[in-house]
């Protein structure tokens, strides 16, 4: 009976410190990796000529998620982040995430980019800092593109004029409500004012969206991986709860704390990806 419960505590141990870790200092770090590598991916990729300007790539299969395909820049923010197709919870942790079935930015029609409040990062933490009549860039393949804000919304405010024909607009989405606990969805309405770039034709449709791509939504593939590192934490606890009456205290924490801090930080990232994407 001791050893189920010291095995229970164990268990809730790591997974506390993980997702602690997870959503906070190491999520910070990871983003600033990943933001780092996407930027170099990003720079090969327009220096080269290769960026992506559509739905889908030179062999004309549609674009893996997580595939960068912008550089969005905020001066007023001092927000400069790498965006990348797809906006499941996965492809959110590494930074902002293009809405697959929207134009790209620059291109005609309501383009639309989510990212995180508070987690990650938090790349979208400060979106409703921006006023009215401020301006900021995305670079894709087709060059820099100039946006002016038309305003900060939340659920209930007025929405934009309709866009007239052949003009394009961005959104940008992200949580609102207090850090990791959010009330709803935050939105900036941006009008194109540079040049409208011509627009590949799109195969996928907003009905072939998956829900895990949608605002504040989880990303229900991560049950699988989150069952099979769940089960190796459950056997490192029961090896770390033996080890203590065989070896002793200090010798099985020894050995067993980096096991399970690890093991605790894969649980906790599955479980973050099945939290909504936004936060």
């Amino acid at each position: 009976m001791a050893g189920a419960y010291g095995a229970t505590l164990l268990i809730l141990a790591a997974l506390v410190f993980g997702l602690l870790l997870d959503i906070g200092p190491i999520g910070d770090l990871r983003h600033a990796r990943d933001r780092e590598t996407g930027y170099a991916d990003l720079r090969l990729a327009l220096a080269q000529g290769t960026a992506p300007v559509g739905q889908t790539d030179q062999d004309g299969k549609l674009l893996q998620l997580g595939t960068p395909v912008a550089l969005l820049g905020i001066p007023e923010l001092g927000l400069t982040e790498v965006v990348r197709e797809g906006t499941t919870s996965g492809v959110l942790e590494l930074g902002p995430g293009h809405r697959r079935d929207t134009p790209l930015p620059g291109q005609a029609g309501t383009s639309v980019l989510m990212a995180r409040e508070s987690g990650f990062g938090g790349p979208f933490g400060t979106l409703d800092q921006l006023a009215p009549d401020e301006t900021f860039t995305v670079t894709t393949g087709q060059g820099k593109q100039v946006y002016r804000v038309l305003d900060v919304r939340r659920a209930g405010d007025p929405v934009p004029p309709a866009l007239p024909a052949g003009r394009g607009r961005l959104v940008l989405v992200t949580a609102s409500g207090a850090a990791f606990a959010p009330d709803g969805v935050l939105q900036v309405d941006a009008d194109l004012i540079s040049k409208v770039q011509p627009s590949p034709a799109r195969s996928l449709t907003a009905q072939e969206l998956t829900p895990a791509e949608l605002p504040m939504h989880g990303d229900a593939s991560a049950w699988v991986p989150l069952v099979l590192w769940g089960e190796a934490l459950l056997l490192a606890a029961v090896g770390v709860t033996l080890a203590r009456v065989r070896w002793g205290r200090w010798q099985a924490w020894t050995v067993g704390a980096p096991v399970l801090g690890a093991l605790g930080l894969f649980v906790a990232d599955q479980v973050v990806r099945l939290l909504p994407n936004l936060i």
